[in-house]
């Protein structure tokens, strides 16, 4: 793994995973070295406008597998993934609802989840047997550009053990993951809060899946159909 700390600060060895300091110049470097570990199915921890998350490729079972053991998430859980815009969600969604263009447009980037058709061939441990995908764009630019850098999006769970608090800064993230992770991107603290509200826009109507940080009549003023979660 990678270890060392980017930004000129002492590397970080033994039981803490390697902690990447944001810095513009060194922009496309980390673009490059997120998509090799990526590729070889390894671990990633990413700041979102919430919490941190621990990013996976979603087109390799390996890394989806590493990603739930390390998790400790049961496989009947499904897995949001994270987009860099929504031009990005045509790569792993079937088909996408006037509903969700509607959402997208008012509250991306920003912590709300959309639940869609997911496409064939979509690994099981993303929709969770269910048939759909949850997507989000995050608000959060750095975590932006480098899924827009790498083309594909990344797993956006946050980065916790199941059961336990999620993390909204990178440290924490290092000393909790160690060496299950290859990379943690320390772009500055997350701003913790509520989850990310989700909305299932595969059915018609659509309804709330979990309420959270976009609130449930905002929704209503785009979406004024949406049904509660009984």
């Amino acid at each position: 793994m990678i270890s060392l700390v980017r930004g000129g600060a002492p590397g970080y060895h033994g039981p803490m995973a390697a902690v990447w300091q944001w810095r513009e110049e060194t922009a496309q470097e980390l673009w490059q070295v997120a998509r090799e570990q990526l590729a070889a199915a390894r671990l990633l921890a990413l700041p979102t406008e919430t919490f941190y998350a621990l990013a996976a490729h979603p087109f390799q079972e390996e890394a989806l597998g590493r990603l739930f053991t390390v998790k400790g998430r049961t496989p009947d859980k499904p897995v949001l993934l994270l987009v860099s815009s929504p031009d990005m969600v045509a790569s792993v969604a079937q088909v996408v609802p006037d509903s969700a263009y509607d959402l997208m447009a008012k509250f991306w980037p920003g912590p709300l989840t959309l639940i869609l058709p997911a496409r064939p061939g979509l690994s099981l441990k993303l929709t969770g047997g269910t048939g759909g995908v949850g997507l989000r764009q995050p608000r959060q630019e750095v975590t932006c550009r480098l899924i827009a850098a790498l083309g594909f999006p990344v797993t956006g769970t946050s980065a916790n053990r199941s059961g336990e608090a999620p993390f909204t800064r990178a440290g924490g993230v290092a000393q909790e993951f160690g060496n299950d992770l290859v990379l943690v991107l320390d772009a500055g603290p997350c701003p913790g809060g509520l989850p990310s509200t989700i909305v299932d826009v595969s059915v018609s109507p659509p309804r709330l899946v979990r309420a959270g940080a976009v609130a449930i009549p905002d929704i209503r003023k785009i979406v004024p159909e949406l049904v509660l979660k009984r």
